[in-house]
């Protein structure tokens, strides 16, 4: 808002163009009417306003508003078009990319097999999978204003380097940031992968309406995403919320934890255990003896204990859950000691196949383990929430950039 001060009317017009450009992202096309009463503008200012706006191609008209004596409302909703961003999901097997307008509906998705991939070929799978999504959209490249990339552990800010994630090949290299951005046409931002699931959350989801909270990510891997006042907290290198490292009761204590990409939480509840837990009850059915990955065995696991529970069966399957539960409540209980948070997070898909009968389970063994008590909630965004997040990441700085009506 160079050259304008607080108070000016071109300043007061754009509050105004904000407040109801957000009102049309909440609420849907509204009448000229509906949106004066929201805003509490006059008939007349809203009638300019929409003009201003519409003149500017942020919104357009879409149809009327039936069933009222009368001529039927015209109605007005943000123009979708105005903007476009695009987000990606990177792990070591693929990378998933979508593109949203700026109503945050995606239209375009394209997932990118990366297995074997040359460690060397980093940039151009991100604009390949990039690419694919934005073809999908019915788009270019140089449509997309913002990306927004998460990924495993956390780019250093000191140094430009990717740590806590040495299981991800090829995004080691210091000069990656610089390639990409000399690559790619527009802005590109990095943000770790269970962060992004928190703003999916706290936009979206659970976390909605709560300014401080903890977010336990169990999936692949277990990390945690932290909020303090509304912010994320990053920490100095990146890495906070890199709990998967946090030594822990009940676990051995690994020593130079980023060379074993292990460490004691991890070795407690993350998904490599949950097999050995089985064996150690007597569990021997096809839920241990399928195919599948460390994290594909205790998903099925965990679902049917959770299962079996539900059921009123108990036996061995109780006893798998009420371990997984310890285990989780064990590292919560550290986190808890430091943060005191309002509300306690739990996320990924073993946290998610365990449902209620997992979230009961951990909560009762937090009540005992923590001196405070936060409440504990399940994620709701379940649909590739990193991906979301990368979203809703990137459309926040682009809608202020798009609906900005000072300049």
């Amino acid at each position: 808002m160079a050259g304008t001060t607080p108070g000016t009317p071109r300043v007061l017009r754009a509050m105004n163009d904000r407040a109801a450009l957000d009102l049309l992202l909440e609420h849907g096309p509204l009448s000229r009417t509906r949106i004066g009463k929201l805003t509490g503008l006059s008939k007349p200012t809203a009638s300019q306003l929409l003009a201003r706006l519409e003149a500017a191609g942020l919104v357009v008209a879409t149809g009327t508003a039936a069933g009222r004596p009368g001529p039927n409302a015209q109605l007005y909703a943000v123009n979708a078009s105005a903007a476009h961003v695009a987000g990606l999901d990177v792990n070591a097997q693929r990378i998933v990319a979508a593109v949203a307008d700026v109503t945050g509906e995606t239209v375009g998705e394209f997932e990118l097999r990366t297995p074997g991939r040359r460690a060397d070929s980093v940039v151009r799978q991100v604009a390949d999978a990039l690419d694919g999504a934005v073809k999908e959209a019915g788009l270019t490249r140089s449509d997309v204003h913002r990306v927004v990339i998460g990924t495993p552990g956390a780019f250093d800010p000191g140094t430009g380097r990717l740590r806590y994630a040495s299981h991800l090949p090829g995004w080691h290299s210091p000069t990656l940031l610089d390639e990409l951005a000399a690559f790619l046409p527009m802005p590109v931002e990095y943000e770790n992968d269970v962060n992004l699931v928190a703003v999916a959350e706290q936009r979206l989801g659970a976390a909605r309406g709560h300014e401080d909270f903890v977010l336990l990510w169990n999936e692949e891997g277990l990390g945690a995403a932290l909020v303090i006042n509304g912010r994320l907290h990053r920490g100095f290198t990146g890495g906070a919320g890199e709990v998967g490292f946090l030594p822990v009761p009940g676990a051995p204590l690994v020593r130079q934890v980023t060379k074993a990409n292990a460490g004691g939480f991890q070795e407690l509840a993350g998904a490599q255990v949950l097999a050995r837990l089985a064996r150690e009850l007597g569990i021997d059915d096809e839920a241990v003896r399928g195919p599948g990955t460390h994290h594909e065995i205790a998903a099925r696991l965990v679902g049917r204990a959770a299962e079996a529970v539900e059921q009123g069966e108990g036996g061995p399957y109780g006893r798998l859950l009420d371990r997984f539960a310890t285990g989780l409540a064990t590292g919560l209980a550290s986190m808890v000691a430091v943060l005191d948070p309002e509300v306690v997070v739990l996320s990924g898909e073993l946290i998610a196949r365990g449902g209620e009968p997992l979230r009961t389970r951990v909560a009762a063994e937090l009540a005992e383990l923590a001196a405070s008590r936060p409440r504990l909630i399940t994620g709701e965004v379940t649909h590739r929430p990193v991906l979301r997040g990368a979203l809703e990441s990137a459309l926040a700085t682009t809608r202020d950039e798009a609906f900005d009506t000072s300049r």
